[in-house]
């Protein structure tokens, strides 16, 4: 997996994407209560606003990791945003890409640089 400054995580799988936030993040934001989602087949550029996360601490935005298309949402954590707590970085991934260009996930950090990133 690859990490993002903005607490994201990436996990390749094969021509796609997924995409999601950390643990760190989740523990950050206290209890998730909603999560707004992409349409499927939105195309996005590297930083766009693509998903809304609301806690009872605060709300936020997900910024798109790379240049892409949205090709799958994962609706379980609409219905259900506590998951997001639960398993951040297993079943409450957030979406599904498919990037423009995989070689962009070269630029982010891998576990170890995300670690001492958060401290």
């Amino acid at each position: 997996m690859k990490y993002t400054e903005e607490h994201e995580w990436l996990r390749p799988e094969g021509d796609s994407v997924v995409v999601g936030i950390t643990r760190h993040a989740a523990e950050q934001l206290g209890d998730v209560v909603f999560v707004e989602l992409p349409e499927p087949g939105t195309t996005i550029s590297k930083d766009d606003e693509v998903a809304v996360i609301e806690s009872v601490k605060a709300a936020s935005d997900i910024l798109a990791p790379m240049d892409g298309e949205i090709v799958e949402v994962n609706e379980a954590i609409v219905e259900e945003p506590g998951k997001v707590n639960d398993d951040p970085e297993g079943e409450a991934w957030f979406f599904r890409m498919k990037p423009a260009d995989m070689s962009a996930l070269d630029d982010f950090m891998d576990e170890a640089a995300y670690r001492e990133f958060i401290g």
